[in-house]
């Protein structure tokens, strides 16, 4: 799970690396009195995606007035589709020299590795491609505390000698215990920033076991709770990890309510093998409850974006029958609600399949009017070919 860079320095600053002053702000106005405060400025867009530089999603501004209106520019901005709420505004920093250091995990070695270079700025990728002489790593073995002398090994191993050697040597050994301390996956500073005054993190990359969060109240204080990968949670997937259940809001129209995560992602690749867009990811298997199988169905019902939704349930662990008053229950309270029931095409086969199908069978002849829209397939007809009609419904809708 990463964090924003204005997390990463603010859990820098209070382990004691270096970090530019700074100040969050969330509109252009805020940005204009941190400016007035600070002086000359870099206004960097907080996204949870790389490629910010490349996105213009770091700008300058040498009066307030310049950085209101460059705050402005940033805050209407997406990043990778996501869209910018806050913005860092630090203090100008003059750059002779950039660094590169940080400390993951060797997946080779399953041993926590420093990694430095004498060439930062650029991506770690591009500085082993065209720098590989200038990488330097360290191991250390999982259980041991390394030395005082690693960092300053490390630093003078990237060519810094004397006091720059000691200092960047610091920052590496506290680097390395604030990623021990947050159970850290990644913790990055590029670039490390030589400047007069000293040596400053001028960006932060900080990523975390999201499953080890619970150790650490002091990150939920700070406002940090589970998110993934590129950005906050949407208000479906808050709902789904409420209940217990995997989901992931993607960019398409339709619906994907699969049996488990396996067939989810087989789902999602067929529609989009088959010229369609699916809207989500969702894993349904393992034996949900009734209950929180409904709940899946009524996110994507109530998803302004999705017009049709395909279903299947390949019953093993979990039982078609409860699929089956799953879906039933859902569309009596959709019913009930007088809300409008969208398309839903569905397979379903395994596991008391035939009792499923009687399910089914009833509810149609006592409520035709619930599946007008609402087909049900079982193994005699094809998954591809269940596929292709949602995707052709669904597109129909959309017109």
């Amino acid at each position: 799970m990463r964090l924003y860079e204005f997390e990463a320095k603010n859990l820098m600053e209070k382990n004691k690396i270096p970090v530019p002053q700074g100040i969050l702000i969330k509109n252009a106005e805020e940005a204009k009195k941190a400016a007035e405060d600070l002086g000359k400025v870099a206004l960097k867009a907080q996204a949870l995606v790389g490629g910010r530089a490349k996105a213009g999603g770091i700008l300058f501004a040498d009066t307030p007035e310049e950085a209101e209106k460059k705050a402005e520019t940033l805050l209407t901005m997406k990043i990778s589709g996501y869209a910018v709420h806050s913005v860092l505004v630090e203090k100008f920093m003059d750059i002779k020299k950039e660094l590169y250091l940080s400390v993951t995990i060797d997946r080779i070695r399953h041993q926590p590795v420093i990694i430095a270079s004498s060439e930062g700025g650029i991506d770690v990728e591009e500085i082993s491609r065209n720098y590989p002489d200038k990488i330097v790593k360290y191991h250390i073995p999982v259980g041991e505390t390394p030395e005082p002398y690693v960092g300053r090994e490390v630093a003078h191993l990237i060519g810094l000698k004397e006091k720059s050697m000691t200092t960047v040597g610091g920052i590496i050994n506290r680097m390395y215990a604030l990623f021990l301390k947050y159970d850290g996956k990644l913790l990055e500073i590029n670039p490390l920033a030589v400047t007069d005054e000293g040596f400053f993190a001028a960006d932060a990359v900080f990523n975390v076991d999201e499953d080890a969060l619970y150790r650490h109240p002091d990150l939920k204080e700070m406002g940090i709770s589970v998110r993934h990968e590129l950005g906050e949670l949407t208000e479906r997937e808050k709902t789904a990890q409420q209940y217990g259940f995997p989901y992931v809001d993607l960019d398409g129209y339709i619906g994907v309510f699969p049996g488990g995560a396996g067939f989810g992602i087989a789902a999602v690749d067929l529609i989009k093998q088959f010229g369609g867009e699916p809207a989500n990811f969702m894993d349904s298997g393992g034996g949900p409850t009734v209950e929180n199988m409904e709940r899946m169905i009524g996110l994507l019902m109530d998803n302004p974006h999705v017009s049709g939704i395909f279903g299947a349930r390949f019953g093993g662990i979990s039982r078609c029958d409860l699929w089956a008053e799953a879906v039933i229950g859902y569309l009596k309270k959709r019913a009930g609600e007088g809300k409008e029931i969208k398309p839903m095409v569905m397979r379903m086969t395994g596991h008391m399949e035939e009792e499923g199908q009687e399910l089914f069978k009833k509810a149609k002849k006592e409520h035709p009017e619930w599946f007008e829209s609402v087909k049900v397939y079982g193994i005699e007809t094809p998954i591809e070919d269940v596929i292709r009609e949602a995707i052709a419904v669904a597109k129909k809708r959309r017109r």
